[in-house]
């Protein structure tokens, strides 16, 4: 132990703690002035603030009784039972309107109006008052929307009042950047938290193109369109999204993305996309395994509806695409946003490989239509698995997350203790394929069962809800 001489102590201890705070060779004065966090951010959101806008909105809604459509109205309620018994004094419920009031943030982007939001804040707005920093109010309209990304834009009457904010780069956003959002969190106008960024290129399966930039901002109901801005007074994202159990977890759309949705929303007043007409999902080490892909990357598809563009180009279930237009994908996201960023109408090469065997397809995109789907139905069952089997028809196949036209084989009942429950098939799983063999009837399945001997080893594709393909190995 070291002992300091009478008289020096406490000279050096106050030494020791000025060596402890001072700045270090790589902590900057202005970083030390204030803990860590940039000196300026007062001057910064002295700044901003002008640019930014609290956004009120009136929805009228009309119906009959409240309580009744809200427990057994709702179209996504799984029990029939509660739908067909109630559904006489729903339809004879005398009409009543209700308003409904929410709120948001926004910012400006021109002098001429325009104000970028969420899709939510203003989604079938009756009305929408705009009110700047200096609390004029102004009357909004919507020039126009994209609810796959959810973002808005809206037009005030331009005004010198105006004060436009630059839009900054997201790709070059490093994590662990300073990053301040401004907004109306629970109504409180002109609210200002910091915080850094956390992460980029978060999925939280709000949508096709989930790419969020996660931050430790305090943003809270209220925040949504409000700018997420960098240190040098640039907007970087607009802030979107909360988890609603979780503390300094925050998301931003980030704004190279937005970039060009406001810029089709500003000209056509909506946005265009190129539509493949598959559904995709991320490779796992089974479907290598199932596929025999070995260490080979790219993009499964799982299913391919039918009349559209994939279809007509010659892609199938099961292949595995590997490009776009020579550009690499390794992810479902990739994919995604190769094809949403391109052109309806461009012929587009895709690369994929089928059985182990590289191919090139040409494919001329489309823009999706949402037309109806349909489906057949019947009912099976395989008792020594322990399964339960039916062809869903549409009504089933929405109830259980899948798309009307959906083809395969729904699990509706899994025995306890069997076969197929020791192995993890859960009701409501789909078996597009036994031994890679599509089966979309309960005859295809039992076909195909058939030649599997007792004991031996077989393999099912399952479609699970939203959360994507597993493969199942199973002994008969």
């Amino acid at each position: 132990m070291r002992i300091m001489k009478k008289g020096t102590g406490v000279i050096a201890t106050l030494a020791m703690i000025g060596l402890l705070f001072a700045p270090g060779p790589g902590i900057s004065p202005a970083l030390a002035e204030t803990g860590g966090l940039p000196g300026n951010v007062s001057k910064l959101a002295k700044k901003v603030r002008p640019g930014v806008v609290n956004i009120r909105t009136v929805k009228t809604v009309s119906g009959g009784s409240r309580v009744f459509r809200h427990f057994y109205g709702n179209p996504q309620n799984p029990d029939k039972r509660f739908r067909d018994f109630f559904a006489p004094f729903l339809d004879n419920a005398p009409s009543r309107e209700f308003k409904q009031r929410s709120l948001g943030s926004g910012f400006i982007i021109s002098r001429e109006g325009y104000i970028v939001t969420n899709n939510h804040v203003i989604e079938d707005a009756d009305q929408i008052k705009v009110r700047l920093a200096n609390e004029k109010e102004f009357d909004a309209e919507v020039v126009g929307r994209d609810s796959k990304t959810d973002l808005a834009l809206i037009r005030i009457a331009p005004s010198d009042d105006l004060v436009p904010l630059p839009l900054g780069d997201s790709d070059a956003l490093e994590v662990g950047s300073w990053v301040i959002a401004i907004g109306s969190p629970f109504g409180l106008e002109q609210t200002v938290t910091a915080g850094i960024v956390s992460a980029k290129g978060r999925t939280i399966g709000s949508g096709p193109y989930d790419d969020f930039i996660q931050t430790d901002a305090s943003i809270n109901p209220g925040n949504s369109g409000g700018p997420l801005l960098s240190m040098k007074g640039e907007v970087i994202g607009i802030n979107t999204a909360i988890i609603a159990s979780g503390q300094g977890i925050g998301f931003a759309i980030p704004v190279n993305m937005a970039k060009g949705i406001i810029a089709q929303l500003k000209d056509k007043g909506e946005v265009t996309r190129g539509w493949l007409g598959v559904g995709i999902q991320d490779l796992t080490s089974e479907i290598r395994d199932y596929y025999n892909l070995k260490d080979r990357k790219g993009v499964l598809v799982s299913q391919v509806y039918e009349g559209e563009p994939a279809d007509k180009g010659g892609i199938k279930p099961g292949d595995i695409i590997t490009a776009v237009d020579d550009t690499p994908v390794t992810s479902a996201r990739d994919l995604s946003t190769a094809i949403a960023n391109l052109p309806v109408g461009a012929r587009t090469k895709i690369t994929l490989m089928r059985n182990g065997k590289k191919k090139t397809v040409h494919v001329t995109l489309d823009k999706r239509s949402d037309g109806e789907r349909r489906a057949s139905s019947g009912d099976g069952r395989s008792d020594d698995l322990g399964l339960s089997l039916s062809e869903p028809d549409a009504e089933t196949a929405r109830q259980f997350g899948y798309d009307d036209d959906e083809k395969g084989l729904l699990v509706t009942q899994v025995r306890s203790g069997g076969k197929a429950d020791q192995a993890g098939i859960r009701e409501g799983d789909l078996i597009l394929e036994v031994n890679r063999e599509p089966v979309s009837s309960v005859g295809d399945y039992r076909r195909e069962m058939r030649k599997t001997d007792s004991g031996q080893s077989f393999y099912l594709l399952i479609k699970r809800g939203r959360f994507g393909l597993l493969v199942v190995k199973m002994s008969k």
